[in-house]
């Protein structure tokens, strides 16, 4: 069983929701990445989503475009994620991470150095946002090497293609709350409640809802019908600017602990 299938599984024996925090890999330092990720585990977190820096995002809010800018600059690329998710490994077996990001970067690396180089780090699954499960074959060698291909679906998704989806999940099938881009301050649970649900029941995996989740009150209200809620821009905007591993933990702790408490208040 893979890290994030036992994770949720052990999840779903509490009765209790996940908690799935983005953050961009190298920012807002690059020499404090791994504590970062560290400290999100130790502020309530179930599954970290660790950003690729890329330079083109076509999914991405300004909040995390920024943050992907930040960290090029600094000259953070998929090795340097690689060897974080290693050492983050050196004293954390168990937590799973997921890398978001784009074709690009893995394109250029090689599919085959990838998933070998990926897996011997500790990655658990991938979230390629430009690759749709129409053109998912050419990740084939990431899945052979046991890495699991997260798959997004939308409001706009049509009934057919939702089926597909459902069928072929692996790890978490993650639900983009509404049509737009990450960080939009728009949130109506009761639109988007009674998808989740029939998704729930058809879907091979667990289902996680992000976009639009900002804080403890709009993630206790998607942990009504979800499996697990993902928080990305406003815990990156939150972080943006500190530059010493104190601060950057502090920051970390202090955005996600109320809102483990609010999911474990449900």
């Amino acid at each position: 069983m893979s890290r994030i299938d036992r994770r949720f599984a052990q999840l779903k024996a509490a009765g209790r929701t996940g908690l799935i925090p983005f953050v961009t890999a190298g920012d807002p330092s690059p020499q404090h990445a791994v504590a970062l990720m560290h400290g999100l585990v130790a502020a309530g977190a179930d599954v970290i989503e660790l950003g690729v820096p890329f330079s083109d995002p076509m999914a991405d809010g300004p909040v995390i475009q920024h943050a992907s800018e930040r960290a090029i600059a600094k000259g953070v690329g998929l090795a340097d994620v690689l060897g974080w998710v290693a050492q983050f490994r050196q004293r954390d077996a168990d937590t799973p991470v997921v890398l978001m990001g784009y074709l690009n970067p893995i394109e250029i690396h090689g599919y085959g150095n990838f998933a070998a180089e990926a897996v011997q780090a500790g990655v658990d699954g991938v979230l390629v946002v430009d690759c749709p499960l129409e053109e998912s074959a050419v990740l084939q060698p990431l899945r052979d090497a046991g890495l699991q291909q997260i798959l997004l679906a939308a409001p706009t998704t049509a009934p057919a293609r939702m089926v597909q989806l459902c069928g072929s999940a692996q790890g978490f099938l993650y639900y983009v709350s509404f049509a737009g881009i990450t960080g939009a301050a728009r949130l109506s649970t009761s639109d988007i409640a009674a998808r989740v649900a029939d998704i729930r029941a058809s879907s091979r995996a667990p289902v996680a809802v992000g976009f639009g989740v900002r804080d403890a009150q709009s993630a206790r209200a998607i942990a009504g019908f979800a499996d697990a809620v993902v928080i990305g821009s406003a815990l990156v905007e939150r972080l943006a600017g500190a530059d010493d591993v104190d601060d950057i933990t502090a920051r970390a702790s202090a955005f996600l602990a109320p809102i483990r408490a609010a999911l474990d208040a449900h």
